[in-house]
């Protein structure tokens, strides 16, 4: 009886071991489809060469509306993150502005923004970003588009922006995975 039971128990352990090491390689290397990435794809002819996870701060600061007299907002001042690879190894850092992508290796690149779509409540949104040219010669060199795909946070404080706090910084936290493309 005991033996039987221990080894159903080792099969099924084999068996979530298979399933897992099946599944969790496509789950990660995954290119973000349907509705999650409506309107943020990259166009044809593009070939995924470098994901990574953004985590950090977005600053934002309280201003008067310039389209309201007497009215104030949270103005989006910047990024602060480490990129890390899927293995959580940090491979560089995002920072702005300008938009700045930075390799470990010191490759750098910025890019223009073309496209948006919501990523649910609290959340920035997705984001399509299409790159300038690199500066370095090293990972950063053939980047062409990036996604900012899963956001999590990173939206303006919720905290009144009134004159009594004019000017004053806040950053929240956010993360975001960084998707990198290049011409095929």
């Amino acid at each position: 009886m005991k033996q039987r039971s221990m080894v159903r128990r080792l099969r099924n352990a084999a068996l979530a071991s298979f399933l897992v090491s099946v599944a969790l390689p496509q789950a990660a290397t995954a290119t973000p489809t349907g509705a999650a990435a409506e309107g943020v794809q990259v166009p044809a002819g593009q070939q995924l060469m470098l994901e990574t996870v953004g985590r950090g701060l977005i600053t934002y600061e309280c201003r008067a509306r310039k389209e309201a007299s007497g009215q104030f907002e949270w103005g989006f001042l910047g990024p602060d993150a480490v990129l890390t690879d899927r293995g959580g190894k940090s491979v560089g850092r995002y920072f702005g502005p300008p938009a700045t992508w930075e390799h470990a290796d010191g490759s750098k690149v910025t890019g223009t923004q073309l496209a948006t779509a919501p990523a649910g409540a609290g959340n920035i949104p997705l984001q399509l970003v299409k790159a300038n040219p690199a500066t370095g010669m090293g990972a950063m060199r053939e980047v062409s588009y990036i996604q900012r795909m899963a956001t999590q946070g990173g939206v303006a404080p919720t905290q009144a922006c009134t004159a009594d706090n004019l000017g004053q910084k806040t950053q929240v936290q956010y993360q975001a995975d960084y998707l990198f493309y290049r011409s095929v």
